[in-house]
C-alpha cells in the first residue's frame, strides 16, 4: 500500500471518529441550537 491509499482510508475514518466522539459527548444538540438562532436572526424572527 502506498502513502496515498493509506492516507484515503486513515483520514477518512478519522473524521467518523471525530464526528461519532462529538455526538457522544452531547455536541449535536449545541450545534443544532446555534444552527436555529442563527436562522432565526436572518430571517428577522429572533
Amino acid at each position: 500500500m502506498n502513502y496515498r491509499r493509506i492516507t484515503q482510508i486513515v483520514l477518512p475514518a478519522f473524521g467518523v471518529l471525530m464526528i461519532v466522539f462529538g455526538a457522544y459527548r452531547g455536541e449535536a444538540a449545541v450545534v443544532l441550537a446555534k444552527a436555529i438562532k442563527l436562522c432565526m436572526e436572518c430571517v428577522g424572527i429572533g
